[in-house]
């Protein structure tokens, strides 16, 4: 499956934008991406379903041979990992709207996911606007450490029709989000 033509734009602003983060892959193009230590490979294997616009990654461990189902995704997801137990995807959800993950692989339950939904309720009252009054809002996944999941939230619309970039953090520790505003970003 290909992506979209009218989503190849928003992939390939993306990919141009991690130049310093870690090497990210776009799935379904690309049908598996391995650990940085060789432990694990993420893949994706082809759906029988009816509905082609969803996918599944699955994980597998290189020495026994097991595989698990991992995460479930609409459209195209950039993927990376940051070591070998934390990957983090950008999930292009449509030509409107992204959301970010960093999911665990020996801790699934802690994983985190990042969307307009989630930001409306987290953030500060004057931050909300821009994310209500834009039609095209995106949540990209940036980077992880031992502090903080990073992440780009970008859009336009009728609000702000010049766009508006920020630069965000959820607190891993705290379980905190801040958000501050990208300077000459464009």
């Amino acid at each position: 499956m290909r992506v979209g033509r009218a989503l190849l734009p928003v992939v390939i602003l993306f990919l141009a934008n991690q130049a310093l983060a870690a090497p990210f892959v776009v799935f379904p193009k690309v049908h598996e991406l391995e650990s940085p230590a060789r432990g694990f490979v993420v893949f994706e294997q082809e759906s029988l379903g009816e509905f082609r616009a969803f996918h599944t990654l699955w994980l597998k461990v290189i020495a026994t041979g097991e595989s698990r189902k991992f995460y479930d995704y609409i459209g195209t997801a950039a993927v990376a990992w940051e070591d070998d137990d934390h990957v983090v995807i950008t999930e292009y959800l449509s030509r409107r709207t992204s959301r970010a993950l960093l999911l665990s692989v020996s801790h699934p339950r802690d994983s985190i996911m990042i969307d307009v939904p989630m930001l409306i309720r987290s953030l500060p009252s004057e931050w909300r606007d821009a994310l209500r009054q834009n039609d095209h809002v995106f949540v990209e996944a940036l980077r992880a450490d031992s502090h903080a999941f990073h992440f780009r939230v970008w859009g336009y619309g009728k609000r702000d029709p010049q766009g508006f970039r920020w630069h965000c953090e959820y607190g891993l520790t705290e379980a905190r989000l801040s958000c501050s505003e990208e300077q000459d970003a464009r």
